[in-house]
């Protein structure tokens, strides 16, 4: 390990001390998670084997999801900096500490870091994480990404309106007089700086904004006034309103 890397895992496992696990323990969310996960990335019809890996799998709904399908053609691993797992079978974890994954070149079919990357530390850290995602990952690989929106109304984690549009040092001023916390240990994401992001770290990617938001609402709404509305209405009339979508995903591959 290069001096710069071992200076970046300790600068993260710093970050790491203070910042909160925020998993999300709804295993039933998880499972149409997954499911919306398998849509998007076109891997419902492959029938062929297929390496996962899920990193910050917190309740481990998601990694248990795709190594207990019936078909068992997938192989499983999960990391995360804490265990939050409620269901532990179907996949192997490992217990990390910062970015790095620990995993040779090119193991993996599919990497998954869903709502992963605003939890790492600040730039040097997301980028990181984003250059060990593409290092693990498979020539012919896929990889998913999602992360809030900065510009969402309601910040997810905390649930407060504006949170994420206020300036770095007047998110945690804000949180603590509203008292909902001590200390605001997110980076979300606009979406055209988490593009350029992944040009850096050399991903060929697609934005699955709008095809997730459908997926979402087939999925979890089907019968919604919404989802049947959407259904109707052609990509280039929603595209201006893609910059806002409180969620931003991506598939990847290598470049």
């Amino acid at each position: 390990m290069s001096h710069q890397t071992k200076r970046l895992e300790h600068s993260v496992q710093g970050c790491d001390a203070q910042r909160k696990p925020h998993a999300v323990l709804d295993m039933a969310s998880r499972r149409l998670k997954a499911m919306k996960i398998e849509q998007l990335l076109g891997l419902v019809d492959n029938h062929r084997p297929i390496r996962l890996l899920e990193v910050g799998t917190g309740s481990g709904g998601i990694a248990h999801y795709f190594g207990t399908l019936p078909d068992g053609r997938y192989s499983v691993d999960a990391v995360d900096i804490y265990d939050s797992r409620l269901v532990k079978d179907g996949y192997r974890y490992t217990q990390v500490e910062g970015t790095v994954l620990p995993f040779p070149d090119a193991s993996f079919d599919v990497v998954l870091t869903n709502h992963v990357i605003e939890h790492v530390g600040e730039r040097a850290a997301q980028l990181h994480h984003l250059e060990e995602v593409r290092r693990v990952l498979k020539q012919t690989g896929v990889a998913y990404l999602a992360v809030p929106n900065r510009w969402m109304l309601i910040e997810p984690h905390y649930r407060l309106a504006f949170l994420s549009w206020l300036p770095s040092k007047l998110r945690t001023p804000y949180l603590k007089w509203m008292d909902k916390g001590e200390l605001y240990d997110c980076e979300p994401l606009q979406m055209k700086q988490l593009e350029r992001m992944l040009d850096e770290t050399g991903f060929k990617w697609k934005n699955l904004c709008l095809a997730a938001w459908r997926a979402t609402l087939n999925i979890e709404h089907p019968d919604s006034f919404q989802a049947r509305l959407v259904r109707q209405v052609p990509d280039f009339m929603l595209f201006p309103v893609k910059r806002i979508i409180p969620t931003l995903i991506y598939r990847m591959e290598r470049g």
